[in-house]
């Protein structure tokens, strides 16, 4: 169940609450499939749909429905697949479909006056142990005709854990309050710049009721976090175009927070129009953090500390990630098809070592999306 968190949390920061859908109000609708698999047993497919509706010249309404059918070894064994390996013939007769699915309706209402935009909207997510509701809203100000763009996001999301180990949780709580703050400034016919500023703090149960700290054969407790945490991140994001057929975008990332975890995370991706209709890229991605203040090196954790890490994301790694996305739109056509595949990679890392019994975590994602606009 480790890596599904993980998952599921990297769903949950892409609940659009800066992205403003009315800067162009235009009636569409989309369907995608997205799929991960990686080299710890872990696979999720996720289909999507999207339909946007305006109901005006200024407003529209979106609804986003998104669903994740997940299979991995920590949920059929509730354990380490790395401590408990399933004969073939017992794990078989187990799996009649998915370990868990996950469904993550997402609705929102947008205005766009050509000066200023605004999203507002709520999600929800269902899943086998743990409920997500989120409420979130944007808005942009255009200012020097346009030239300058000030953005504010608001998002506060209310999750309940329910977990089917029994395992008694003091709190069965998550919530999270995050604020972001943008300028975007055109500094050239062909370049602009963008800085973010996010503020989140965390309270609640922060771990996973699953995982547990074994050493030597003995237990030593179950993972367990602060119940608070709060952080700051710093994002300078530039875009480049080359020529008429090539745009660069940049971007860097810094956050911080008072779980002592530091982190830099780089991004380039290139994109190149081969045609009218085909667009072909290449991106790449680069993560360093360091590790938080309660994670201790293995073999050095006792049955008396207050906090217990297992999880290889409380650790110092890093990972790089390598992309190329397609676009193709027919001329003339109002259908667009767009694909995208990804190869991710981590150092090696004892604390994956320790749960999955594999050395890093390596990972394959595609995405596949068809657009129609009517």
């Amino acid at each position: 169940m480790q890596i599904m968190k993980s998952f599921f949390i990297g769903i949950m920061l892409m609940i659009p609450f800066l992205k403003t859908y009315a800067s162009e109000l235009k009636d569409s609708v989309s369907f995608g499939f997205d799929t991960y698999a990686d080299n710890n047993d872990v696979q999720v497919y996720s289909p999507t749909f999207e339909l946007m509706k305006t109901i005006s010249k200024n407003w529209l309404l979106g609804v986003k429905l998104r669903v994740d059918a997940i299979a991995a070894a920590s949920i059929r064994l509730g354990t380490s697949p790395a401590t408990e390996k399933p004969d073939a013939q017992a794990t078989a007769s187990k799996r009649s479909g998915f370990d868990d699915v996950r469904y993550a309706p997402t609705f929102f209402v947008s205005y766009d006056d050509g000066e200023n935009s605004a999203t507002i909207g709520g999600y929800y997510s269902n899943e086998l142990d743990y409920v997500g509701k989120a409420l979130f809203a944007n808005y942009t100000k255009q200012l020097n005709q346009g030239n300058t763009v000030l953005g504010m996001g608001f998002s506060q999301s209310a999750d309940t854990w329910s977990p089917n180990n029994n395992r008694p949780l003091d709190r069965d709580n998550r919530d999270e309050t995050k604020m972001d703050f943008s300028v975007n400034q055109l500094i050239s016919p062909t370049a602009s710049v963008q800085f973010v500023y996010s503020y989140m703090y965390s309270e609640g149960f922060l771990s996973s009721p699953y995982p547990f700290m074994i050493q030597n054969q003995d237990f030593i407790g179950f993972e367990n976090y602060p119940k608070e945490r709060t952080g700051h991140a710093f994002a300078l994001k530039g875009l480049k175009h080359i020529d008429d057929d090539n745009v660069m975008n940049f971007s860097y990332r810094y956050y911080t927070d008072d779980w002592d975890i530091d982190s830099h995370t780089f991004n380039v991706e290139w994109l190149h129009d081969i045609n009218d209709e085909w667009m072909v890229g290449a991106r790449a991605r680069y993560y360093t953090q360091s590790g938080s203040h309660f994670a201790r090196p293995l073999g050095q954790y006792n049955p008396s500390d207050k906090y217990i890490a297992t999880d290889y994301r409380m650790t110092a790694f890093d990972s790089y990630d390598f992309g190329i996305p397609v676009t193709y739109k027919p001329e003339g056509s109002s259908y667009s098809f767009s694909f995208s595949i990804d190869y991710y990679r981590t150092n090696d890392n004892a604390y994956i070592k320790h749960w999955f019994g594999e050395d890093n975590i390596q990972a394959i994602y595609t995405t596949i999306r068809i657009e129609y606009e009517f």
